[in-house]
């Protein structure tokens, strides 16, 4: 999967929205009921690396992967980043994605998650 794949993938998550930071941030991201579930560096020299977040068990493997580290300032909350996102098999990538995607719409009131995932077009 490439970065324009996964940058369509984050979008297609139920009730994602994207927003593009700028300086001094320099990040574009994705949340859901404005809880972040991933987000892309814009900025060189870490352009396109992705980072999202992780369970504790999944935090451990994948730091101990080459390529994926922890988040710079986001890490001690679990969260991880790719260097390269060609470089993680498609299926595993998703299934990560999908995870960090439902951590984040578990973290949304039941009436603000039913709202959005009432809207969404089927």
């Amino acid at each position: 999967m490439n970065t324009a794949q996964l940058k369509k993938f984050c979008a297609s998550l139920p009730g994602a929205e994207s927003r593009l930071l700028q300086e001094p941030m320099n990040v574009l991201v994705y949340s859901v009921g404005g809880k972040t579930f991933a987000y892309f560096k814009t900025s060189e020299p870490e352009r396109w690396r992705f980072s999202f977040r992780a369970s504790p068990e999944r935090f451990i493997e994948l730091t101990d992967v080459p390529g994926i580290k922890p988040a710079r300032w986001m890490g001690r909350w679990r969260w991880v980043t790719v260097v390269d996102v060609r470089t993680v098999p498609t299926a595993y990538l998703r299934e990560l994605v999908e995870w960090s995607h439902r951590k984040a719409l578990d973290a949304l009131s039941a009436k603000r998650r039913n709202a959005l995932l009432a809207a969404r077009p089927d």
